[in-house]
């Protein structure tokens, strides 16, 4: 039994054959109505989502299996004091597979050593967020045709990010990678993303304060939201939330095969006006996420 809760879990190869297998499956998506008829899918999201939940919840469903869950820790028994080893333990008696979405790093690690079937990592507070990070190698993939010999520019906050985290670190086993990190000094990524594993992997980056000034070089420019939850201080989120605002003006200085990418949700990072660029590739990246999730079901579950 596997369980998916770092992007460092399936090594290039597998990643690579997983990547495969989201593209037939978005290809030939009637084939593959029914290879789990009779699976069941837990979500355990003691976070709010939109996004990933539904997307697993698609996913499951398209592959013939049913999903049952809860959405918020209030709704749960975590609001009486439950451990996340005892909901994984009853969990495992009532499902085939489950994803988990907690605010404490760590949190699906601890689950995934209580379960009896595999654990998938939804996001665990600013740490790692797997599904993410393979839903925008198959976006990549498929926008620019390879995942080496890329110049990616991550922009906003790559302090508490867990999505930047996990791409840069799934992205630096790929040949000829290079990041510019665009963010104020105050949400710069963290000392280990840097030093542990940019400059131990020898990977050319830098950083920046400037997003024109970056986007004439990129390949693919990836923007996150300055995320209010990861504050404890407010004054700072008002301070740093407008600093980043991709516009038309910004997007003239890209080249015509960029594409911007986005997790999602945003607030005001991208500005409507971008949205009919056809470089403008965020919400057919939120497709690809169902895509990616099916496959990973297949994979985890061993199902063909």
């Amino acid at each position: 039994m596997r369980h998916l809760l770092n992007p460092l879990d399936f090594s290039v190869e597998e990643t690579g054959q997983l990547l495969d297998l989201a593209k037939d499956i978005e290809e030939n998506l009637p084939k593959y109505s029914h290879v789990c008829d009779g699976k069941k899918l837990a979500t355990l999201f003691y976070e709010p989502s939109t996004r990933t939940r539904l997307s697993f919840e698609a996913a499951m469903l398209n592959l013939g299996g049913s999903v049952l869950g809860f959405s918020s820790a209030d709704s749960s028994s975590a609001a009486k004091g439950e451990s996340v080893a005892d909901t994984i333990r009853v969990l495992s008696c009532y499902a085939d597979i489950c994803a988990m979405r907690h605010p404490k790093e760590g949190a699906p690690l601890v689950a995934a050593n209580h379960s009896s079937i595999p654990v998938i990592n939804a996001g665990d507070g600013g740490h790692q967020h797997p599904t993410q990070t393979l839903t925008d190698l198959l976006s990549i993939r498929s926008l620019k045709g390879r995942l080496n010999d890329l110049t990616i520019g991550l922009c906003g906050d790559l302090k508490f990010g867990r999505t930047v985290h996990s791409l840069i670190n799934a992205l630096v086993r790929y040949e000829n990678i290079k990041f510019i990190l665009i963010s104020p000094p105050e949400l710069r990524v963290p000392e280990y993303i840097r030093e542990d594993v940019l400059k131990a992997n020898n990977i050319e980056f830098m950083e920046m304060d400037s997003l024109d000034e970056a986007m004439p070089s990129l390949d693919i420019l990836y923007m996150t939201r300055v995320q209010k939850e990861r504050f404890f201080n407010e004054e700072d989120y008002i301070r740093l939330k407008d600093c980043y605002i991709l516009d038309k003006k910004k997007m003239k200085l890209a080249k015509q095969d960029m594409y911007v990418l986005h997790p999602l949700p945003r607030v005001n990072e991208i500005s409507v006006e971008i949205d009919e660029d056809p470089r403008a590739a965020y919400f057919k990246q939120a497709k690809y996420g169902v895509y990616v999730r099916m496959a990973l079901i297949m994979t985890l579950l061993e199902v063909k």
